[in-house]
């Protein structure tokens, strides 16, 4: 469909809770606001388009207390545009009008604009994900928490058939995480299981190498930022140095010379986060700089609602992704809107005959 040059823009907040207390490096995560955007014309307001805004704490540029009063003002300034009718125009025109670093809200415009341009049908972009319904493979992700509650996760993730399991480290004793890895590889090879892990920036600077040759006994598919982010010089030691594959994700959040990172660090590789690095533009330029480069790359999300977790399975499939991707948050909540996304086997799909509840 074309769209009007004028549009209109309103936004709902919906606070998902955790099934569980959902455990990281940074805390202990028990609620999650997000913010859904709604776009229609006034010529046709029966079509509507949905996006969503959601920035993380802790990592979120845009997780700020006045974050309302911002997403409001976008959302004036985008009410005043005359918006162009493709793809491209699109999308550089929302790059222009929100700042960097306002990520989040960038995502979320592009993604209802996108999907009201389409037919209000939650269909983004063009992907084999919701075009044809062909699945994506994801990894498990294993939460921390005690022993027991990471070893109950990783029992049921291997029963439900997941081939590439990717554990959160970090915050419990480095032995007892090493025994739950131990624990994996004694029931499935490496031939049979990919295993990531995930340190989230919680090794110091001095013991991450240590902690990495310990890990790579087991055959690991990469670690997720074994150390902060922004210490460039020390990440690209560990790189030259590390005993198994690197992948920066905390370290792309708010960096605008995506070359001079990549060059710098030369990591193995990169993870995509749209809600974080600032939407659909900027995700696809990091993968292209990092194809140039030999560089691998996955997408995950970011603990989004369906609505959001729809737009990035659609990115991430129109992508064409070679390995497994990390996109099965879907289920971590309550109260998460009703949606066709469903998980089996280890692979997420888009089930069209399954309809969406409407927000509210």
């Amino acid at each position: 469909m074309t769209i009007s040059s004028k549009l209109k823009f309103s936004y709902l907040k919906r606070t998902l809770d955790f099934r569980f207390d959902a455990g990281t490096s940074r805390g202990v995560l028990k609620t999650r606001d997000v913010y859904w955007i709604k776009c229609w014309s006034e010529f046709n307001p029966s079509v509507i388009g949905w996006g969503e805004a959601a920035p993380l704490v802790g990592l979120s540029p845009d997780f700020l207390e006045d974050f309302e009063q911002k997403l409001q003002e976008q959302l004036v300034a985008a009410e005043n545009q005359s918006w162009p009718t493709t793809e491209d125009e699109l999308l550089l025109l929302i790059k222009e009008l929100v700042p960097m670093d306002l990520p989040s809200i960038r995502f979320g415009l592009e993604t209802a604009v996108l999907d009201l341009l389409n037919g209000g049908q939650k269909r983004i972009l063009p992907n084999n994900f919701f075009d044809q319904g062909l699945s994506i493979p994801i990894n498990g992700l294993i939460w921390m928490g005690d022993r027991d509650f990471m070893l109950r996760q990783i029992d049921q993730k291997l029963e439900e058939g997941f081939n590439c399991i990717k554990m959160k480290i970090g915050a419990i004793d480095f032995d007892q995480e090493l025994e739950l890895i131990r624990y994996i590889r004694e029931r499935v090879s490496p031939e049979k299981m990919v295993l990531r892990v995930d340190a989230n920036g919680a090794f110091s600077v001095e013991e991450a190498l240590c902690k990495l040759e310990r890990l790579s006994a087991y055959a690991l598919h990469s670690i997720e930022q074994p150390i902060k982010a922004g210490q460039w010089k020390q990440m690209r030691a560990l790189c030259q140095s590390t005993p198994l594959p690197i992948a920066l994700d905390e370290e792309l959040i708010g960096v605008n010379d995506k070359a001079e990172l990549l060059d710098e660090i030369r990591p193995q590789h990169i993870i995509l986060k749209p809600t974080l690095v600032g939407g659909i533009l900027e995700t696809r330029e990091w993968i292209h700089l990092a194809e140039e480069r030999g560089i691998g790359w996955w997408m995950t999300s970011a603990l989004e609602s369906n609505i959001g977790l729809n737009a990035i399975c659609q990115l991430a499939s129109s992508l064409k992704p070679s390995i497994p991707q990390g996109l099965g948050t879907g289920k971590l909540y309550h109260n998460n809107i009703d949606s066709p996304l469903q998980v089996h086997s280890g692979q997420i799909h888009y089930h069209a005959t399954i309809p969406w509840e409407t927000p509210a």
